[in-house]
């Protein structure tokens, strides 16, 4: 179950990380509440899997995520450059979170 928490927390960074692009600088309201409450709920269910993980591996896990999925959405919905180079970052991104999942004793 942590691990679910984890991710949906990572989820919903990304979606908080995107909201702020659309908001552009809280200047626009709705997207702007989205925003703030995906911060909030980003933390809180961040928090309910730091109770079972360590904060290192969790926070690492957390932001690779959001990393991870703000990079893609950018790519996808606002038409930000996939060259090569961003594309083996998430790579080793990708196989950064997963080694540490692997190295979490549980």
């Amino acid at each position: 179950m942590k691990w679910i928490l984890l991710i949906i927390a990572g989820l919903l960074e990304v979606f908080w990380a995107v909201g702020l692009k659309y908001s552009e600088g809280f200047t626009k309201l709705f997207p702007s509440i989205f925003t703030v409450i995906g911060m909030i709920a980003s933390f809180y269910f961040l928090s309910l899997a730091l109770k079972d993980l360590p904060l290192g591996t969790a926070y690492a896990i957390w932001t690779g995520i959001g990393a991870v999925g703000t990079v893609i959405l950018g790519i996808i919905l606002f038409k930000e450059p996939a060259d090569y180079m961003r594309l083996i970052c998430i790579g080793l991104i990708l196989i950064g979170i997963i080694g540490l999942k692997i190295a979490t004793v549980e």
